[in-house]
């Protein structure tokens, strides 16, 4: 991290992930493997904190990558996260549908 720059790339990565509804896939995932790639090279600890962080699933990672040995690991973990991301943002949409119509319910 540099004083130019004061967010940290997983911040960086999370921040785009929340992003995904307003946004194309294609343009997130871009941008994902542009940041992940910096991680993988720079800062490997902290993108496996950030995949901790995220709650990409440790065996997926490993099944893909050992599935897919040939395709560009950046790559393959942007899919992994943009996956988990969308999967929180239904979940989201499941409980905060089902809240208001039990406070609807619950109106007289």
């Amino acid at each position: 991290m540099t004083n130019q720059d004061p967010i940290s790339l997983p911040d960086k990565i999370i921040n785009i992930t929340q992003s995904l509804e307003f946004e194309s896939l294609d343009k997130v995932h871009e941008k994902l493997i542009t940041l992940i790639n910096e991680l993988i090279n720079k800062d490997f600890q902290s993108l496996i904190q950030l995949l901790y962080r995220i709650d990409v699933n440790e065996k997926k990672i490993r099944l893909y990558l050992k599935q897919k040995p040939n395709e560009d690991s950046a790559n393959l973990l942007a899919g992994l996260i943009i996956e988990r991301q969308l999967q929180k943002i239904e979940t989201r949409k499941k409980f905060k549908s089902k809240n208001s119509q039990e406070n609807n319910e619950e109106r007289w």
